[in-house]
């Protein structure tokens, strides 16, 4: 199982407005061109709304559905795949406001006005045979895919850090894939 964690910083973009960006995945191929298409149905009686992804990745299409569950009041996403060409694929997106006593360079002397936006996801393609090749590269294009995201729907080029491992760990199903020629 390999895991993916992205954080990013927005100096110009309060947490609430990061948090409405962010859950709407429909935008996202507007975005980044490697994904395809994301249909969003309402959600249902549960509160559950139901995703269906189409994402470029080597020379083809992945493709899943997921269950996105969206707490408002914590600024977080959660996401599970329900059926797709993962064995599993889940995650979460946290968005939290920026420290007040914290600025971009960290000095201290911020007023509290940005926010970090942070992804997990854990995958496996169920493939054993093939993790070697398979699951390294994908780590690299999702964690490329979720960076160029929130650079486009945050308007910054900060990104506080990114790690990728091999744990486990807690995950968010936005666009796995990005076209890697060659691999």
């Amino acid at each position: 199982m390999r895991s993916v964690a992205v954080e990013h910083r927005s100096a110009g973009v309060d947490a609430r407005t990061a948090y409405e960006l962010v859950r709407d995945f429909a935008r996202y191929p507007r975005l980044v061109p490697i994904v395809r298409r994301v249909d969003v149905a309402p959600a249902g009686p549960g509160g559950a709304v139901i995703s269906d992804w189409e994402v470029d990745f080597r020379n083809g299409v992945l493709a899943w559905t997921e269950e996105d569950v969206f707490d408002d009041t914590a600024m977080g996403i959660s996401f599970r795949q329900t059926e797709g060409d993962f064995e599993t694929f889940d995650g979460r997106w946290a968005i939290t406001p920026q420290d007040e006593n914290e600025d971009e360079d960290g000095d201290g002397g911020g007023g509290g006005v940005g926010c970090t936006v942070r992804f997990e996801a854990e995958f496996d393609f169920g493939l054993p045979s093939l993790s070697q090749i398979i699951d390294p590269v994908a780590e690299r294009v999702l964690r490329e895919t979720i960076e160029t995201i929130l650079r486009a729907l945050l308007d910054t080029n900060t990104v506080v850090g990114a790690s990728a491992g091999t744990g486990v760990g807690v995950g968010v199903g936005v666009g796995v894939g990005a076209g890697v020629e060659g691999v």
